[in-house]
């Protein structure tokens, strides 16, 4: 797992360290299921990749840094954001859904939630599976399509799985 010193990376205090490092393990808990996926520090926070394309970012946000993240998710106050790519016509319906989701501008593939208590952790699994299956090569999508026609859930969910 990245280090939390790298997801910390904006000012912080030791509550919101917390809450970063535990979205960190969320996520990585739900896209270590997925085949050949890499966590790695990102330039603020923790990504995930499939190959050399990212799927997964779960980073800081205070203020107005990153700019255009923090921006386009609405908030000046700390929070933990997690971008994601979808479908551009899914990235501009969860625009229109408002708070907790949100559309960076820098891609139409873009989308974004901001984490928070009342994070729907059953529904990041699905977004998060579907972010990799549009980046990953078709062969390795097609594995994870296949796992989901077997059992009726995205890979990172389980019976146990905590919601």
């Amino acid at each position: 797992m990245a280090s939390v010193a790298s997801v910390a990376s904006v000012a912080a205090p030791s509550v919101w360290e917390v809450e970063i490092e535990e979205a960190v393990r969320r996520v990585a808990t739900i896209v270590e299921t997925l085949p050949e996926t890499l966590e790695q520090d990102a330039w603020v926070g923790v990504r995930w990749r499939i190959r050399t394309s990212t799927f997964a970012h779960v980073f800081p946000a205070a203020g107005d840094k990153p700019a255009g993240s923090a921006r386009a998710a609405g908030t000046r106050e700390p929070s933990v954001l997690l971008t994601f790519r979808a479908r551009a016509q899914d990235a501009a319906a969860l625009r229109e859904l408002g708070p907790p989701w949100f559309k960076p501008d820098w891609s139409p593939t873009a989308a974004g939630v901001r984490i928070t208590d009342a994070t729907d952790w059953t529904e990041l699994t699905e977004v998060l599976t579907e972010s990799y299956c549009l980046r990953a090569p078709r062969k390795l999508a097609r594995v994870v399509l296949a796992r989901i026609d077997e059992s009726g859930r995205a890979p990172g969910l389980s019976d146990t799985h905590p919601s």
